[in-house]
């Protein structure tokens, strides 16, 4: 039995802590902030209840496992509802459409929407996703990455290598299968769920549409925050220490590895291993002095940011889904330029999108609870970031934004009771995710995935979970990741 430290609560670090704690070790876990969640936020007021981060639930699988191999299945604490449609997305003509689980529904939408012939170029895109999810998820998404030698060992399976095609980007793999620009306009989004730009993020993440698309999204009823009340839970059931308010200041170490965790009111928590479950920027470069780790990150891209209005409205909105993608008339890449440019800039018309959950228990009778995210360059200054807190700035960006929402058909203006703005800088005071950085690193450039930093740490006894950690961003590869981290410690 080990005595293990879990820094962070959010969805990695409880899934981590509770895994753990399952197999038999001591675990404590510290948050810095007054409640769990991380990332997964809540924001009530009024009556209403927000997310504040993730908004959609793919993969469930992932969560199943989870909850059965620590306890209860998923069934008795949570209530999973699949949605359809996943999404409503309406391009810049006008043009929508709605995705779907169901593989040759959502062909028959493509067609009705864009024209004979777009379903049988998705078929044949969907075709080479699918073969890509298989050839990349036990190799790069459920087991430890050990760097560019997983890739050396992979090389020998010439069919699945040449499957992902390394030196690809997801905008050339889309455009080499579909012809409507629309279609492909809808594929490059999903480069931004890793908070990357799809003109450099590899072909290997049309595996994120077949997964959502195939395995479905789903919505929890209460909210998405359901999920992190539901781990805490779980983790107290296991004996699992919480403790809120606490900030990990120092983790020490000596010559054999981690020992444990310096606290800021100058307590100290001995540890035999430690787990952070936090920015790794922030944990090599303010908690442990590991310069070889450092480097590595300082040569990748950080991952973009979000700024969000949270809008409890009166009435309803017609002619909006639960979950809606709002792209603008221009060009797709003006986004891209803005978020990642040199300086970074608030987009000024963004790809809007907003999730409006239609559950009693997240709003008044007769009203509703929006939340409406854009891609946003990080917080700071220099290439890809902005200085969100220059006075007014944000206000007037939300102005612009709800301006825009109105000429894409939604002007919710003269509904609103109020409105809650959270902007990059707001994410990093909350999370310590550097510049707000929802993701960490991007996965702009072919070998993106291999500097994002392993799961065990060159520190002996040290251990990363999390987003910003492989597998990556998400609360299916965050999860995925605390289960790779308890398989890399065993048990007890």
């Amino acid at each position: 039995m080990a005595e293990i430290v879990v820094i962070g609560a959010g969805v990695g670090g409880l899934a981590a802590a509770a895994r753990l704690a399952a197999s038999g070790h001591r675990v404590t876990v510290c948050e810095r902030a007054p409640d769990v969640g991380g990332k997964l936020g809540l924001r009530e007021r009024g009556g209403f209840r927000f997310d504040t981060g993730p908004s959609l639930v793919t993969m469930p699988q992932v969560f199943e496992d989870l909850f059965r191999e620590t306890g209860d299945p998923i069934g008795t604490v949570l209530d999973l509802v699949p949605l359809d449609p996943i999404a409503r997305y309406r391009f810049g003509d006008g043009t929508t459409l709605e995705s779907c689980a169901d593989p040759f529904e959502f062909r028959r939408r493509i067609d009705d929407a864009f024209g004979r012939g777009a379903g049988s170029d998705w078929a044949a895109f969907w075709k080479r996703a699918e073969r890509i999810w298989h050839a990349t998820y036990e190799p790069f998404l459920a087991s430890a990455l050990d760097g560019p030698r997983t890739l050396a060992r992979y090389s020998t399976r010439l069919t699945d290598l040449a499957t992902i095609a390394p030196g690809r980007t997801l905008r050339g793999l889309a455009r080499s299968y579909l012809k409507d620009p629309r279609l492909q306009q809808f594929v490059e989004r999903y480069a931004t769920y890793t908070g990357s730009d799809p003109r450099k993020a590899p072909a290997a993440l049309a595996s994120v549409p077949y997964a959502e698309l195939a395995y479905g999204g789903w919505y929890l009823r209460g909210g998405l925050r359901t999920l992190a009340d539901a781990l805490l839970a779980r983790c107290g059931e296991h004996g699992v220490k919480v403790r809120l308010s606490t900030e990990v200041t120092r983790i020490t170490a000596d010559a054999r590895g981690a020992t444990g965790v310096l606290l800021a009111d100058g307590g100290r928590l001995p540890a035999d291993v430690v787990v952070a479950n936090a920015d790794a920027a922030h944990v090599y470069r303010d908690l442990i002095a590991v310069p070889s780790s450092l480097r590595s990150l300082r040569r990748t891209t950080p991952s973009l940011s979000g700024f969000v209005l949270l809008l409890a409205l009166r009435g309803t909105t017609p002619g909006l889904a639960h979950h809606n993608v709002l792209f603008p008339p221009g060009a797709y890449d003006a986004e891209f330029d803005h978020v990642f440019g040199d300086p970074g800039r608030p987009v000024p018309d963004p790809t809007l999108y907003l999730s409006v959950p239609d559950d009693p228990g997240v709003r008044p009778d007769g009203h509703e609870a929006v939340f409406l995210l854009v891609n946003a360059a990080r917080h700071g200054v220099g290439r890809g970031a902005v200085d969100w807190r220059t006075p007014g700035l944000a206000d007037r960006y939300a102005d612009d934004l709800l301006q825009r929402l109105a000429e894409r058909g939604h002007d919710v203006r003269d509904r609103v009771l109020f409105r809650e703005i959270v902007t990059p800088a707001d994410l990093e005071a909350k999370t310590h995710a550097i510049g707000g950085a929802i993701y960490g690193t991007s996965s702009n450039g072919a070998r993106a995935a291999f500097l994002r930093p392993a799961n065990r740490s060159v520190v002996p006894g040290l251990f990363l979970v999390g987003g910003s950690s492989h597998p990556g961003g998400g609360l299916p590869l965050v999860t995925l990741s605390a289960r790779i981290v308890a398989g890399l410690i065993g048990p007890a």
